[in-house]
């Protein structure tokens, strides 16, 4: 009996094509989205030309600080301010007046950068030409202090060198905020709908008096709607999870690196399947409890959207957090143990006591909640309207 309840409601969910929209394609649209946008972010620019405007009274000395960086492109301009402003160019540089006189005679000379910090390509060009004034900076203390015999290494009292524990740090920590986000807010998106129809809606069209007079336990088609709940929500976590691995694998560059070099992959992918289902079980079972305390699907929607919300908050939490400062309540509390876990395994660490604590809290939480479920499901001031 369970099955074929089970059955049923997985071909009426399914039935609608907009239910499909809802719960398959667009979680995968906004996925896909998500994730070309950050490895836009990691991009590092190279291959790509920035325009730089300065005076046309700029010397050629001036000009020759730049040579050397071929994705500068100088644009000899009257004013280059308006320029920026007007977003012809990137960036602009002002040299002060006599720039080069005033370093050759051992005065302080000025310059000016301008751009929008807030631009990724400004900020990329204002970078690039804060390090070609840097490379200057240098040349002249050390010509100085050649000229005036002494040693260079007196203006470099302290030589300080920097290694990263983490082998490509950066392009692995936006993965790890990348694909927990995109699991969670799949499986909240898919299951939602799904949640919403088989309780609240059952009560606003009439349908769930008739559904409970059959000769069928309230436990069974609590049972059977739960798992339908489940089934769509994990289903579409692990088919937007296996779009995006693809999407990374083969149309990705800097995202591709931080999965590169992992020995475990098939493992770890295994894993994140596995944590998947587990996170969807979780949240078909708070879903459940939402839609059968609306009466209808609108006020459905509306106790469960602020908690989906809710999913998204575990990701400020950890993203300033270490794969190795990582302690037992990060994996003990359901939601952020979903980002925990998801990040350790991204940087390729496999702690199955961490994967235990996991998966055991969340099946401890989920248990909770059917319970509850159950209990205002066998009450007909829950169930009927």
């Amino acid at each position: 009996m369970l099955r074929n309840i089970y059955l049923k409601e997985i071909k009426d969910s399914f039935r609608d094509r907009r239910t499909l929209l809802l719960t398959v394609l667009l979680p995968l649209v906004m996925m896909t989205g998500l994730t070309f946008f950050y490895e836009s972010l990691m991009s590092d620019g190279d291959g790509d030309v920035y325009n730089l405007a300065v005076s046309e009274a700029i010397s050629e000395e001036e000009k020759a600080i730049l040579q050397g960086y071929e994705n500068i492109k100088i644009i000899l301009v009257q004013n280059p301010e308006e320029m920026v402003q007007e977003g012809e160019a990137h960036a602009a540089l002002l040299f002060e007046e006599g720039f080069i006189e005033k370093i050759n005679n051992g005065d302080e000379a000025g310059v000016t950068i301008l751009g929008d910090s807030f631009s990724q390509k400004s900020s990329f060009l204002m970078n690039l030409v804060s390090s070609a004034l840097t490379v200057l900076e240098k040349d002249v203390i050390s010509t100085r202090l050649t000229t005036l015999g002494l040693d260079t290494q007196l203006v470099q009292p302290i030589s300080v060198h920097y290694q990263e524990l983490a082998e490509d740090n950066t392009s692995a920590n936006l993965l790890a905020m990348l694909i927990p986000l995109i699991l969670a807010l799949a499986i909240g998106v898919g299951a939602g709908p799904a949640a919403s129809d088989l309780f609240a809606g059952e009560k606003e069209r009439k349908t769930m008096e008739a559904l409970l007079m059959t000769p069928v336990k309230r436990s069974t088609l609590l049972l059977a709607k739960w798992l339908t709940i489940s089934t769509i929500g994990a289903l579409t976590g692990i088919i937007t999870l296996l779009v995006v691995s693809i999407e990374i694998y083969f149309f990705t560059e800097n995202l591709k690196q931080s999965l590169s070099g992992h020995e475990n992959l098939l493992l770890i992918m295994g894993i994140a399947i596995v944590i998947a289902i587990v996170y969807a079980m979780l949240v078909a079972s708070i879903l459940m409890v939402t839609s059968i305390a609306a009466k209808t699907v609108k006020e459905s929607q509306s106790y469960s959207s602020p908690i989906m919300m809710l999913t998204v908050f575990p990701l400020m939490i950890i993203t300033g957090i270490g794969v190795n400062e990582l302690a037992f309540h990060h994996f003990a509390i359901p939601i952020l143990n979903l980002f925990s876990l998801l990040k350790e395994l991204i940087v390729g660490v496999v702690n199955y006591e961490h994967i235990f604590i996991t998966i055991g809290s969340n099946i401890i939480c989920l248990a909770i909640l059917f319970v509850v479920g159950r209990i205002m499901f066998l009450k007909d001031k829950w169930v009927m309207n």
